[in-house]
């Protein structure tokens, strides 16, 4: 009897590999979230303008033919020469198999179908963020640390500056097969603020990645992470620490639903939101946006933060997307908590910190040019690193980055790096000393008189209790 059991478990088991061995011949098959999902594979709608590329690309860049059979745009007939179509006047066509194509696809390209999506994005701050190619940021890469440190890092993320390299005439240099040549120090390339030959900002793969261009991908925080992470701009690390993060790690796709068309919070998904659910996509009463400071109020990057343009209606806008979840007590009482927080860093470290560096700088107590006195390394922590921490921390609700990642290394290096070498530049200078003096004498920064003795015996007392310490 054992045996004829064995026996039956093994054909079932063989039976069973045959079945899935066929199923494979007709459906793709692949594991997420722990979990084997199948689906059907897709049949792309190949024109013949197309059926050329097609059949070249499946063997020599197979992958990108599989993404583009996957994605939407294959499944409506979208192919290589409806993005890749040049005009005799751009100066990156060529002529490729009997058509004339570029190799870059811009914003202005993908606009000949998403023309609303494309005009919001160039009149975003994301289309801008190529600005950094005139930025203090950029002569601290590319003249302080160097070009290759610049191309491989920042404008991978803000964008480079598309350039053909030429000859000694100024003609476009083209290889062998007459592609026009690019400078391999501004391409490859799709930073979000990429400054293309075409004039157009931007690189739409930038969130949705060639060449399956999926709208998942782009609503998944990961995607915002490749560039919205590390010391001067962790939103990825607050994300991942507030509980917005923690309950979106804590669903699974289907709670999540990113593959539907229509994705509006409180209707086709309920466990979490992520970046996009908040900067850019639906809610019950807003429209998808492609402008990701369409709801941001205040501004978070400059060394003194800033309300914005038109600023209720931005927050009006956001306050929308929070009361899908929360009461609107709940939306005030945390405004009221952000707020406040900014106002601190503002009023008590930026301010009087740019304030003091302007003073240094116009009486010729440090050099006009930037980063060549230590000073100007600490300031610029302070604000660009440190203090953009602690405001993005309370922006996303992360009381880690606020507190420990931010406000306490502001108030660290303020008063025992900044001040200080403040003070010494200062010495001699009776304008720079008094300055600072009537700084200091703040009712914010009073505690550096030093406590009461009852209030040192509280502290005492208190620390001798709650840990066994004094």
């Amino acid at each position: 009897m054992a045996r004829h059991m064995s026996l039956n478990r093994k054909q079932v088991v063989v039976g069973t590999l045959g079945l899935v061995f066929l199923a494979s011949l007709v459906v793709v098959a692949w594991v997420e979230g722990g979990k084997l999902r199948f689906q059907p594979k897709p049949e792309p709608i190949i024109s013949s303008e197309n059926e050329g590329c097609v059949a070249c690309h499946t063997e020599k860049t197979p992958v990108i033919v599989q993404q583009w059979a996957d994605s939407e745009h294959g499944q409506l007939g979208v192919g290589c020469i409806g993005c890749h179509q040049a005009e005799k006047t751009d100066v990156d066509a060529y002529r490729h198999e009997g058509a004339l194509i570029a190799t870059i696809v811009t914003p202005n390209d993908c606009a000949r179908c998403h023309a609303q999506v494309a005009e919001e994005f160039q009149a975003s701050h994301h289309a801008k963020a190529g600005d950094i190619l005139n930025s203090l940021d950029n002569i601290l890469g590319e003249v302080i640390e160097g070009v290759p440190a610049a191309t491989n890092g920042c404008i991978q993320c803000h964008g480079s500056k598309v350039a053909l390299l030429t000859d000694a005439n100024g003609n476009v240099r083209k290889d062998d097969g007459g592609r026009p040549m690019f400078d391999p120090s501004t391409w490859p390339n799709s930073g979000m603020g990429r400054i293309n030959l075409d004039g157009s900002l931007g690189s739409c793969s930038a969130c949705h990645s060639r060449h399956t261009f999926s709208r998942a991908m782009a609503r998944q925080p990961e995607n915002c992470g490749k560039c919205h992470m590390g010391p001067d701009h962790p939103q990825i690390e607050i994300y991942n620490e507030s509980k917005h993060g923690i309950a979106y790690a804590a669903s699974s796709d289907e709670d999540m639903n990113l593959d539907a068309k229509k994705w509006v919070v409180g209707e086709d998904y309920f466990a979490a939101p992520t970046c996009a659910t908040c900067h850019m996509s639906a809610t019950r009463n807003l429209p998808v946006t492609h402008d990701v400071g369409d709801r941001i109020s205040w501004t978070l990057r400059p060394k003194i933060s800033k309300l914005l343009e038109n600023h209720e209606e931005r927050r009006s806008r956001m306050k929308d997307v929070c009361e899908a979840c929360h009461s609107p007590g709940f939306t005030r009482g945390f405004y009221k908590q952000y707020d406040e927080a900014i106002h601190l860093y503002n009023d008590k470290y930026g301010g009087p910190s740019t304030t003091i560096m302007g003073m240094l700088k116009e009486r010729g107590l440090i050099s006009p040019d930037p980063f060549d006195d230590h000073i100007e390394w600490v300031y610029f922590e302070l604000w660009h690193h440190e203090g953009r921490r602690a405001r993005m921390g309370a922006s996303m609700m992360g009381p880690d980055y606020t507190q420990w990642h931010g406000f306490y290394e502001v108030a660290k290096h303020f008063y025992f790096k900044f001040l200080p070498m403040a003070k010494e530049l200062s010495e001699g200078d009776e304008v720079a000393m008094a300055l600072i003096d009537s700084i200091l004498a703040s009712e914010e920064h009073a505690w550096l008189d030093g406590l009461s003795l009852e209030d040192r015996e509280r502290l005492k007392a208190y620390y001798k209790e709650r840990y066994g310490d004094e």
